[in-house]
């Protein structure tokens, strides 16, 4: 409805181009008044506005407050010089078919005598709907206004309608566009009907183009400007509702409210309004919107003496369901399904709603879009989804090992993944079985037949079939909520993902997390997730380039030498869109779900290649160890892209690498190894990938017979062994991936426990050897000689030798053979330290001999007592990254980067080191513990950053920027489940039998905390107590008897009330199989109670 504008602007203009309300009466005398007064004001002005600092010049000017919700947002002025409060609430519509954002103003008399008045309130400016007009409203708006109309369901004012005529183009092909934006507008509580819409701007501003000032309503009347003729083409209107002659006595309100949306076309608005301007209706929903939230973010109720920390955990989770979704079940026909979980029964789906990429009017560099539809879902960074989804089965264990499964799904034969991350679909095999669904469900032979062909045409998702239902005239004989469940009964699901631009280095880091959270859940399960789930491996329109066709032979940046970059890593691959191609629908022109997973055989022919989970992360972690850097410590960003820090895009062009890789491969190899032997079981895998590994060990049996030891001071030329071994594993790396470009062979081999074992061993061992290595180069930079013991986190490789191997780019330039290499230093990154710790976090005396290198290295931010990203990169060049381009303590350049940090303490509480965290949290370096004033946005929401003290302007430094939807979130939620829960809340007895345990990780003040004046709760027995919802439905309390902290402390006794009234008693730190199975499967339980 509005231009999109970036923050910065945005804040400039919304003040005159956003809502606005003009208020014009007269009054019989107001406070010290003689006589009447008549008045024009503009509540929310920027003329009025306080200055901070000018308290005594600005006594006479309006007291303005914000209130912010989790669901809506209200702001108050409350004028006292003319006697007038005017509140304004903004909430986005639940639970409709039509979407709307409502705005509901309110006026109030607070003088001491009667105010008429008449009021303009809504949108200074109301772009219409009709293709994409982003670009256009920025390059070409006032041309584009040509196309722009505002048209009407009526012949009164009431209804205008807003859109294009056709869509703003030169294309031989015409559309005719029919959605449009309304407004729709009545007083609250009176059944006068709909309120006269202005549209005119110029009625309104007059010839003031800034709109600054209402010179219309100067030289006229707001009564006068509704009786005008009105004129809506060719130029951009406006949406202002006009309320005329209202008299409210001392103390009375009246209420506008307002429904600002989009409709398919402008016949549908006399049905819009009669439902929304019914009475009650708007309340009703305001009620229901905040229910709603209460509702969703009851899923963490968690109850302790610090309310902040309370609602800071809704809010988390509440915006982390934002960026990754909320899962729901559906397929649910019957009380066994409902007993199930969706590994169990295959009827059951697990479909994510609300998950979007994050993006808002600070993150403009991302947009995002929702589908306008039931059940609706927008597409997802891989990154963020990957994290934001790794708590899910930790709330909702009915969902299984699905996140797993989709996710592992994503790896690719080359061992990347896509970048987009779409809404699963599905499909109908059986259209027999299709069609005797759609019987069940409708109530006519014609419904049944259109709802058959459509169950049979292909894939589809929820909201879609409710879309298509409404428009083709499908009549249900069911709810909505039956109808789905019998669909995806039968349905079956795909994940679905789009390649985007580039490999990013880091995507297959956040596989570990999603088992792990799993296998804390359901550790009885992990075998059959491993060994008998059966994957297919994604198949993108890109390919890595090899090496000897993206190192360029180009000038330094002074002209005077030359050097080789990595460029160009990943090429589109016009074989791989032709494969995709030959599964095109003749019919349709779309193409298949079955083009998104690679095959054997030739094009569109053969089956979807599948392997075994744990023979997907054997691959991965083959490749990625084949893909370290020639001195074997950091894993090469050959695919284009860094990894997490995407801010160090220049690092790839350097042929760099990263050690926070490196260190995630540590722990993928321990966990496949550690799988392995514990289940004794063979490894079958692609036969390319078993010749690619042959290779790999046998260049790794070569440099030990060589006799290669490192030196004792390592050099920046890498020796001569290491880089010979390189080479030769780099180009097994590329021929497997030659091999495997389009298809696999369909061939598989098999790789006994034994061998697994000793391979993974070896590698594993190497992976230590590398990382020791880069101890030892370590960093370098201002007041860092390299030996704090902080691990460094990145490196470069400069090729000091090399032949050109007759190949040229797309520019020209000359490709070339690397034969010697030099590796270079870069400062400290937080990320180093931190994903190093996940190696060492069961050592208590090498965690703490961390905790305090890094608290005293050049990444402690003294002042604000947190955490730089990185330490001072002064000096450095700007070919590592966009990062070079900010000013210092500014974006990713020395900033607080809150997702980083939050790791960081996330791994101080795996590693135990729980005075040091709760230090940390309480110092100010975690929500909600943070200092207002200076964070200078709500407690209860994270950043993407923090400007450090490394910024310039001290007026800026410890505010927060880039509100919300941050991979922080997804940290704080396992640092809650830690806290509340522990690190394994389900584990296998040595029976072999699942058990429950709960050892939370509770300091006293969050029982009580009297310094600051937090009273806690007691028990009957006059025991502290704190409590919290277990799997988002089961009320778990915490007795604490001792009356301390309950630091890794085991219950000594639970009891366990059933909905039925009935209680299980069990003494000791473990609930016994039967009852802990019924918790996870949320069957009958009401509530815990666990004693310490």
């Amino acid at each position: 409805m509005l231009e999109f504008s970036s923050a910065n602007k945005a804040y400039q203009q919304t003040p005159y181009l956003g809502f606005r309300t003009f208020l014009q009466g007269s009054r019989g005398g107001h406070g010290d008044e003689k006589g009447g007064s008549s008045f024009l004001m503009e509540p929310f002005s920027p003329a009025t506005a306080k200055v901070e600092g000018l308290d005594e010049e600005d006594s006479g000017k309006p007291t303005r407050t914000m209130y912010v919700g989790t669901n809506e947002m209200e702001i108050v002025e409350e004028d006292d010089v003319h006697g007038v409060t005017t509140s304004v609430t903004y909430f986005v519509l639940p639970e409709d078919t039509i979407a709307s954002l409502v705005r509901r103003t309110t006026i109030t008399n607070t003088g001491d005598d009667s105010l008429t008045f008449s009021a303009l309130d809504g949108l200074a400016r109301m772009e219409p709907t009709g293709g994409k007009l982003q670009w256009s409203l920025k390059n070409m708006g006032r041309t584009l206004e040509g196309w722009m109309g505002v048209y009407h369901a009526d012949d009164t004012l009431n209804l205008p309608f807003y859109r294009m005529s056709t869509e703003a183009s030169d294309d031989a092909s015409v559309k005719i566009e029919k959605a449009g934006h309304y407004a729709i507008s009545f007083v609250e509580g009176k059944k006068d009907g709909i309120l006269p819409i202005v549209y005119d701007t110029e009625k309104v501003f007059g010839f003031s183009s800034t709109l600054q000032e209402p010179n219309g309503i100067r030289a006229s009347s707001i009564e006068d400007i509704v009786d005008m003729p009105q004129y809506g083409d060719a130029k951009t209107s406006s949406a202002f509702a006009a309320l005329r002659k209202v008299k409210l006595t001392p103390g009375e309100s009246i209420t506008v409210t307002s429904f600002y949306g989009e409709a398919d076309a402008v016949e549908k608005l006399p049905e819009i309004a009669k439902k929304i301007s019914s009475v009650g209706y708007s309340e009703k929903k305001l009620d229901r919107a905040r229910e709603l939230m209460l509702e969703l973010t009851s899923s963490v109720e968690t109850h302790t003496a610090n309310k902040l920390f309370d609602g800071a955990i809704k809010q988390n989770y509440l915006d982390n369901s934002l960026r990754g979704g909320m899962p729901l079940i559906l397929g649910e026909l019957d009380e066994e399904a409902r007993a199930s979980n969706a590994d169990e029964d295959e009827r059951l789906k697990v479909y994510h709603i609300f998950s979007r990429i994050h993006g808002d009017l600070e993150r403009d560099y991302n947009d995002f879009a929702i589908d306008p539809t039931f059940f609706s879902q927008g597409p997802g960074n891989f990154r963020d989804v990957a994290q934001n989804r790794r708590s899910d089965v930790i709330f909702s264990p009915r969902i299984g090992a699905f996140v797993v499964k989709q996710f592992l799904s994503f790896i690719q034969a080359d061992g990347y993944e896509p970048l987009t991350v779409e809404a699963v679909s599905y499909w109908i095999e059986d259209k027999n079985q299709g069609a005797r669904v759609a019987g069940r469900i409708t109530k006519t032979p014609e419904s049944a037949a259109i709802l058959g062909a459509i169950l049979g045409g292909g894939v589809f998702r929820p909201g879609q079939l409710f879309t298509l239902f409404e428009q083709i005239g499908v009549d249900l004989a069911v709810s909505n909520q039956q109808a789905i469940d019998e669909i995806m009964a039968i349905a079956t699901e795909s994940p679905m993902a789009v390649y985007g631009s580039g490999y990013w280095a880091d995507h297959w880091e956040y596989y570990l997390d999603l088992i792990e959270a799993y296998t804390s859940i359901y550790p009885d399960g992990e075998e059959s997730l491993m060994y008998d789930t059966q994957l297919q491996y994604f198949f993108s329109t890109a390919s890595v380039k090899p090496r000897s066709d993206k190192y360029v032979v180009d000038y330094t940046f002074d002209g005077k030498s030359k050097h080789v970059l990595q460029l160009d890593a990943t090429s589109f691959d016009k074989d791989k869109v032709a494969e995709q191609a030959a599964f095109r629908n003749k019919t349709t022109g779309l193409i298949a779900n079955e083009a998104n997973w690679q095959r054997t055989g030739k094009a569109g022919e053969g089956r979807a290649f599948k392997s075994s989970a744990i023979a997907k992360l054997f691959l991965l972690g083959a490749i990625k160890y084949a893909t370290r850097d020639a001195y074997g410590m950091g894993v090469e960003y050959e695919g284009g892209r860094p990894g997490w820090n995407d801010a160090m895009n220049g690092l790839a062009g350097m042929v760099g690498s990263g050690m926070p890789e490196t260190f995630e491969l540590s722990e993928l190899l321990k966990y496949v190894l550690d799988v392995v032997t514990r289940y004794q079981r063979p490894l079958v895998i692609p036969v390319e990938l078993g010749l690619m590994v042959d290779r790999v060990n046998a260049a790794l049996t070569t440099l030990r017979e060589s006799g290669y030891e490192d030196a004792e001071t390592l050099q920046k030329d890498v020796p001569r062994e290491l880089f010979v071994y390189w080479d030769t594993v780099a180009a097994a790396r590329e021929d497997y991936r030659n091999t495997v470009t389009n298809f696999f062979s369909g061939e598989t081999t098999t790789i006994s426990a034994e061998d697994a074992i000793e391979m993974l061993t070896n590698w594993f061992d190497q992976v230590q050897i590398g990382v020791g290595r880069a101890m030892t180069i370590g960093s370098k930079g201002i007041d860092d000689d390299g030996t704090s013991g902080v691990p460094p986190s990145y490196f470069s490789y400069n090729i000091t030798s090399w032949v050109t191997n007759s190949k040229k780019n797309s520019k020209g330039l000359p490709l070339a053979n690397a034969k010697a290499m030099a590796v270079g230093v870069f400062p400290l990154f937080l990320e180093g330290p931190t994903r190093y710790m996940k190696l060492i976090k069961d050592d208590e005396e090498q965690m703490n001999d961390m905790y305090n290198k890094v608290l005293n290295s050049g990444l402690r931010d003294e002042q604000l007592q947190m955490y730089f990203l990185s330490a001072d990169l002064t000096g450095q060049s700007y070919d590592m990254g966009r990062m070079m381009a900010f000013a210092a303590g500014w974006l990713e350049n020395q900033s607080i980067w809150m997702h980083m940090s939050y790791k960081y303490y996330l791994q101080l509480l795996r590693g135990k080191l729980y005075d040091q965290f709760f230090t940390e949290m309480r110092g100010g370096g975690m929500l909600p513990f943070m200092d207002p004033d200076v964070y200078g946005r709500s407690l209860m929401e994270c950043s993407s950053f923090i400007a450090s003290s490394a910024f310039k302007d001290p007026s800026v430094v410890g505010r927060g920027f880039l509100a919300r939807l941050s991979g922080s979130t997804a940290e704080f939620l396992s640092i809650w489940k830690l806290m509340f829960m522990g690190p394994n809340p389900y584990v296998i007895n040595d029976a072999g039998d699942v058990e429950m345990q709960l050892i939370p990780t509770l300091p006293i003040w969050l029982f009580e905390d009297l310094e600051a004046g937090a009273e806690g709760t007691r028990d009957d027995d006059g025991n502290l107590v704190v409590s919290f919802k277990l799997f988002a439905s089961i009320m778990v309390t915490y007795h604490n008897t001792l009356g301390t902290d309950l630091f890794d402390v085991s219950p000594t006794k639970y009891i366990v009330t059933m909905e039925d009234g009935s209680t299980v008693d069990v003494e000791g730190s473990s609930i016994p199989t039967k009852t802990a199975v019924q918790i996870r499967k949320l069957l009958g339980v009401q509530s815990i109670d666990a004693y310490f």
